[in-house]
């Protein structure tokens, strides 16, 4: 028992040593002509291994960039302000899925369990972003009382509006889409915050509401025995949580089935996320049950999805397909040789990795081997998620309605390309985040720039519906556009789903 306790105690201290040391190096500027090289391994392993990298800017616009970018760097830069120097550049590719991740501070154990041990901070709030203006969306724990709808002026002193545009260029959509980049400013100014500024344990925030000035003050709370306990029980497996994935942070299913009307003429569902978990039991019990229902009309509201699985949203399709089908086509990839540079062990737990060391070159061979050269590109042979489908027994069989937005992304926009181009749903709302052609997406070749160590996952899969092209560069666009105002937001008025409702009544 002696010597694993030291054991142990040694452990723990290579832990914490090795946290150090990472934290140390974030603090440490790195030589201009390091960085330079950097930018140019970045720039190698775009050109390597992104399948479509000049579909949205043409590559001697793109040439001129990153050389640009490489004039610029006169001096050391440590690695934050090297990624923002970077990360614009990145994001010039427009292709949303490809983003340059930021360095963050490693935590010790003992960090990690002490915020284990505590609300968050910035966190708590969902946000709403217009015009370079920071608003507060929803409060549903009321912390320190802030309204919503206050407008946030400044958090530390530090104003908001110059913030925004600081962290603008970090981001972007698939193509020439302006509607996604409010939403994931919203969804991820916290962690442009948070990995600038560092965790703390309270912020200062200055807040107008209705023409009045405010100041609240945002502590880490301590989790309370309540708190707790219910965390405990939300993480506590049911067959309802499974199938209808139950997410323990929103605290509800991520998919779910309901009747608008009390004859279930009218069978709504909602699916905040494609994440593949228990789908095929939710599909086949949803299904059976809107046609034992016998509902006239589905509403398929997919509004801020932004995506996930490929095997779902085929799925799915199945229900809603009345004639046999071919969903997407062959994966577009850069090279015959680009799959076998696929993120392999990111897929297995710690544990199980030297189990999987042994295929690791089987899985390597096997790649290659799925590789066909078509027309001066390559492809992946096609599997059976690509191959025709006829519909599902239960396919519903009734006119459909979808309900997408800005922040409908990723398979999100591929399952509303596809029903939109054969004509079996009506798509209302605002125009998608993802691109209506198909995106970059799959599974990711995560590259480590060798100096600044900073990470670039890159796509490695052409994602396309089996659809006739628009070549807009743009999103699926819906066929009656509807966009609510932040007052209608906030007053929870769904003037989407309303007009859908008015429309159905009509007939």
């Amino acid at each position: 028992m002696k010597k694993i306790a030291f054991l142990l105690l040694i452990l723990t201290l290579n832990s914490c040593i090795s946290v150090k040391k990472y934290n140390e190096r974030l603090e440490k500027p790195i030589s201009s002509e390091k960085l330079k090289q950097d930018i140019d391994y970045a720039y190698l392993k775009l050109q390597k291994l992104h399948p479509t990298l000049y579909t949205y800017i043409p590559k001697e616009k793109l040439d001129y960039k990153f050389d640009s970018l490489k004039n610029t760097i006169r001096e050391p830069l440590k690695p934050l302000e090297f990624y923002f120097k970077l990360a614009p550049v990145v994001a010039e590719v427009r292709q949303g899925h490809l983003r340059l991740v930021p360095p963050e501070k490693k935590l010790t154990k003992k960090e990690i369990k002490k915020l284990k041990e505590q609300k968050g901070l910035l966190g708590r709030l969902s946000y709403y972003v217009e015009n370079d203006k920071l608003y507060v969306k929803d409060n549903p724990e009321k912390v320190a009382n802030i309204k919503n709808g206050s407008e946030i002026i400044a958090i530390n002193n530090l104003e908001t509006e110059k913030l925004l545009k600081k962290y603008e260029p970090l981001i972007t959509s698939d193509g020439y889409n302006t509607t996604y980049q409010k939403y994931s400013m919203a969804r991820r100014f916290p962690t442009f915050f948070t990995v600038e500024y560092g965790i703390m344990d309270s912020v200062k925030i200055d807040l107008k509401s209705e023409n009045t000035l405010d100041q609240k003050i945002v502590t880490r709370e301590k989790k309370s025995k309540e708190d707790k306990k219910k965390e405990k029980t939300d993480k506590k497996p049911t067959e309802e949580k499974k199938t209808k994935d139950y997410n323990p942070v929103t605290k509800s299913f991520n998919r779910n089935l309901k009747f608008l009307e009390k004859d279930s003429s009218i069978a709504y569902i909602k699916i905040k996320t494609f994440s593949g978990t228990y789908s095929q039991k939710f599909y086949r019990e949803t299904f059976r049950e809107i046609k034992k229902a016998k509902s006239k009309y589905l509403i398929l509201d997919i509004r801020d999805n932004l995506g996930g699985s490929l095997a779902e949203i085929t799925n799915l399709y199945s229900y809603l397909a009345k004639d046999k089908f071919r969903f997407i086509n062959d994966l577009e990839v850069a090279n015959r040789t680009s799959i076998t540079h696929a993120d392999y062990f990111s897929h297995f737990p710690n544990y199980l990795k030297p189990i999987a060391a042994v295929g690791y070159l089987p899985s390597k061979l096997m790649s290659l081997l799925m590789v066909r050269h078509k027309n001066d590109k390559y492809y992946l042979k096609s599997q059976n998620i690509f191959t025709p489908k006829k519909p599902k027994k239960d396919a519903f069989e009734g006119e459909i309605y979808v309900l997408i937005n800005g922040s409908s992304f990723s398979a999100s926009s591929v399952i509303s390309a596809k029903l939109k181009n054969d004509k079996r749903a009506m798509i209302i709302g605002e125009e998608t985040g993802g691109a209506n052609d198909g995106t970059v997406a799959g599974i990711y070749s995560t590259q480590k720039l060798p100096n600044s160590k900073l990470k670039l996952p890159i796509g490695l899969f052409l994602v396309q519906p089996n659809i006739e092209f628009t070549h807009t560069m743009k999103g699926v666009t819906p066929d009656v556009e509807i966009k609510p105002t932040f007052q209608q937001i906030l007053e929870r008025k769904d003037i989407e789903l309303e007009w859908i409702l008015k429309e159905i009544k009509g007939k």
